[in-house]
């Protein structure tokens, strides 16, 4: 576990100390845990992008596709 510095307005300061009393926590762990969540989010968006940028046709079309009057006839 590494320890870092990180610098904050007084106000900002002041609500994530009380924030950390709230949860019976420390500001360090919980600015870490905040962190941590940001990450998996970050990864777990990433994964999805991939997904979606890797996905495969079912197939060409073996025709001119449908005209949208056809399509929308009413």
């Amino acid at each position: 576990m590494k320890n870092v510095t990180i610098t904050m307005d007084d106000a900002a300061a002041e609500w994530v100390r009380v924030e950390a009393a709230k949860r019976g926590s420390s500001v360090s762990r919980l600015v870490g845990e905040w962190l941590a969540e940001k990450m998996r989010q970050e990864d777990a968006y990433a994964q999805a992008m991939r997904e979606a940028l890797s996905f495969e046709s079912w197939g060409a079309s073996d025709g001119p596709y449908v005209p949208r009057e056809i399509l929308f006839k009413r």
